[in-house]
């Protein structure tokens, strides 16, 4: 046996080498370390049929380079939240000559960044230093809870940022004097809302859009799920510029209005400046009612009133045109 678990080469008739080098073979456990699985993981992984059994060889069970691919694709699929029975059926697929490519190309526009902002790193010293400089480890526990921060693997002095404007958009709360705590009750509320916005957005284009492809009777062609890629692609930054003008515009509209109410200047303020209520007796709301009708009786009663306002003005301006006419006269 050469190094690396590799069985020594095989020699063809006379003792002479064979032609090209024989292809490599692994133990179960040079396979295990090189695929980073473990030699029971392997061995259920055959148990389940989502991986070929090995060449026997004497005492020893061999596998291939092709063993190592598989379990790579086992881990890619695990990794893109495939269930062992789902990735059973892809592969499956993919040996039956139906092909991966465009499924996974599907996967991984999916999967795929929905944001061009890039995470960045953040030290625990300038973290503290950018909200007021007062360490608060529960508000630093909270953030990691919310996948506001990610720990960095053995530094427990540096976070990862996965969204720096996020970060940025809590600093400048914070600074405007809104506790920590209420930024995180924040951000879950809003979380919630936003995650019902966006499962509304993939319902209405699963529906319209995708139903074709995803139909739930066939699995994709490799051309369909490359067209359902590229309509991905193309819809995705639809939902994020949708929900910005939407946004904006509601913004807008009630930072207007909340200003009026604070300020004593709203609609509903200026309204009842110019409106008073009167009582009249039900005997003459019922009385207009049969003559005009219940849904009308309100206009006509405003009418009515409108028309005995303006005729009494007609009558007061008469009234002083007669009176100053008679003053002028001459005795």
């Amino acid at each position: 046996m050469s190094e690396g678990g590799r069985p020594d080469e095989q020699r063809g008739d006379g003792g002479h080498m064979s032609e090209g080098p024989p292809p490599p073979a692994y133990r179960i456990e040079d396979l295990a370390h090189l695929s980073g699985a473990t030699v029971r993981t392997i061995r259920a992984y055959q148990d389940r049929g989502l991986l070929p059994r090995p060449e026997r060889r004497g005492r020893a069970n061999l596998y291939s380079d092709a063993h190592l691919v598989r379990l790579r694709q086992i881990a890619d699929l695990l990794d893109r939240g495939y269930t062992l029975a789902s990735i059973k059926e892809l592969l499956e697929a993919w040996d039956a000559g139906r092909g991966l490519g465009g499924v996974l190309g599907l996967v991984a526009e999916v999967d795929g960044p929905w944001t061009d902002e890039e995470a960045a790193r953040i030290s625990r010293a300038e973290l503290d230093r950018r909200f007021g400089g007062k360490p608060d480890d529960a508000a630093v526990a909270e953030a990691v809870e919310l996948g506001v921060l990610e720990p960095v693997p053995d530094d427990e002095d540096t976070f990862v940022v996965p969204s720096p404007q996020e970060l940025s958009v809590a600093v400048e709360l914070h600074a405007a004097g809104v506790p920590l705590s209420a930024i995180s009750s924040h951000l879950r509320e809003l979380r919630a809302q936003v995650e019902h916005i966006a499962a509304r957005f993939l319902e209405f284009t699963t529906e319209h859009v995708f139903a074709r492809y995803l139909d739930g009777e066939h699995r994709p062609t490799d051309a369909e799920a490359a067209e359902a890629a590229s309509l991905v692609r193309r819809l995705r930054p639809l939902a994020q510029h949708t929900v910005d003008a939407e946004l904006a515009r509601a913004m807008r509209l009630l930072a207007v209005r909340h200003l009026r109410q604070q300020l004593g200047t709203d609609e509903a303020a200026d309204l009842r400046n110019r409106t008073r209520t009167v009582l009249i007796p039900e005997e003459k709301i019922r009385a207009v009612e049969s003559l005009v009708g219940p849904p009308q009786a309100a206009a006509f009663i405003t009418l009515a009133a409108e028309r005995e306002v303006r005729a009494r003005t007609l009558d007061r301006l008469a009234s002083n045109h007669s009176s100053s006419a008679d003053l002028g006269e001459t005795p």
